[in-house]
């Protein structure tokens, strides 16, 4: 039994499919540095739930020897997640807010960031709070304005860091653009393609350098893990940024990468339907009488429509809608629907409505939201793969009970 143990056990398929760009994204996905366990054959990676790996002996040092420093489960995800971007590096880190600081170890003391003023709330808050402190001089830039960025730029500037889509309110920034403006004037250009997610977008086929992701929220889609990425294409800045982890520690555990892997299996799949649900949401508010603006690139009447069109292969399940009316109602709607749940966070499989204002801007005062157009009666949607039907009348349902006993004078713009 032994010898046809053996002889199965040499006859199974031990090629590695690695980082390919004529394997498409759904087979990477599923396929890259992920074959069968070379011991037992398993389909899928076994979780190796450890903090430390024995030595051979002391001129053998293994590929692993502490799961702060690097994991089999790590290893494969950052290998995987490099190819769904189509760079050559990941370091993957316990929360996009983490690799959002690896990000931000690149800059000195005395060197100056350019941050797109329409940014997530933490971005900006370790903008104001953290930068300083680490003797980092840090300003913002018109995202939508190429001349806006030409002019903020300084003899010290190390970093452009930006999103698009944005947080909380859609806006598309011509990434192309900017990171040319980035390229000429020899700075790094870093994204967060948080939003978008690798199925809708790749920076770094447009000339970023650095793209970030909280690997929280599409990449994983089940809303059951936290966790960050840093990709890029540079192999020193791979390098600083693996040492950053190794010395800082704040990594993900190998259980929260085991089930990121298993979300991304999927990830091509899940964001059709966000992506088609997303649309049909967008167009039932845009045509709604309670409803003032509805923000989704895919609407012709997005600003910045032909951008996104320009740059993104569908446009993403995240909708943003001002309610026509108080900021009353706009608390009841998302305290009333029934199938989107009030929460913060996105892009898992189930359907969320956010309130900005108290949520993922929360940080900054009033007079900072209203500038940067996050005003009371915003209300956010990571809409999620449930059946259309249902997201649309459980919408229809909140946005009209909202308005039952009001009168039309409360319709009014101010």
């Amino acid at each position: 039994m032994s010898v046809c143990w053996k002889g199965r056990r040499a006859k199974r398929k031990q090629d590695r499919l690695t980082n390919n760009s004529s394997v498409k994204f759904t087979t990477r996905a599923i396929r890259v540095a992920q074959n069968p366990d070379k011991e037992a054959g398993a389909v899928i990676q076994p979780i190796f739930q450890s903090a430390t790996f024995a030595w051979n002996s002391l001129d053998e040092m293994p590929s692993h020897d502490y799961t702060r420093v690097s994991n089999p489960n790590r290893s494969t995800l950052e290998e995987v997640l490099a190819s769904l971007e189509n760079a050559k590096y990941a370091v993957c880190f316990g929360s996009g807010m983490a690799a959002i600081m690896a990000a931000f170890s690149l800059v000195k003391c005395g060197e100056h960031v350019l941050m797109a003023s329409d940014i997530y709330g933490g971005t900006q808050r370790v903008k104001d709070k953290l930068l300083p402190t680490m003797g980092i001089e840090a300003s913002e830039f018109d995202g939508h304005s190429i001349e806006s960025l030409e002019t903020a730029i300084q003899s010290n500037t190390k970093m452009v860091i930006f999103e698009t889509p944005t947080n909380p309110n859609l806006r598309v920034m011509d990434i192309r653009a900017i990171a040319a403006c980035c390229k000429r004037n020899g700075i790094l250009c870093v994204i967060d393609n948080t939003f978008a997610s690798p199925y809708v977008q790749n920076p770094i086929d447009l000339g970023c350098d650095i793209v970030i992701h909280s690997t929280t929220k599409y990449i994983s889609g089940h809303s059951d893990i936290i966790g960050g990425a840093f990709i890029c294409n540079d192999e020193d800045i791979h390098y600083k940024i693996f040492e950053y982890s190794k010395t800082v520690g704040a990594v993900p555990s190998p259980f929260d990468c085991w089930l990121t892997l298993r979300g991304v299996k999927t990830l091509a799949l899940r964001m059709e339907r966000h992506c088609q649900n997303a649309a049909a949401v967008a167009e039932y508010l845009s045509t709604n009488s309670r409803v003032k603006s509805t923000y989704y690139p895919g609407l012709a009447s997005h600003p910045e429509h032909l951008i996104a069109k320009g740059q993104m292969r569908a446009y993403g399940g995240m909708v943003s809608f001002e309610v026509e009316g108080e900021t009353s109602h706009a608390r009841r709607i998302a305290e009333s629907t029934r199938i989107f749940m009030l929460a913060e966070s996105l892009g898992g499989i189930e359907s969320i409505i956010g309130y900005p204002t108290l949520m993922s801007h929360g940080a900054m005062t009033e007079e900072e939201r209203q500038a940067k157009g996050i005003r009371p009666t915003h209300l956010r949607l990571s809409v999620g793969i449930e059946d259309i039907d249902d997201l649309l009348e459980d919408l229809d349902q909140a946005i009209s009970n909202a308005f039952v006993g009001t009168t039309e004078k409360v319709l009014v713009s101010v």
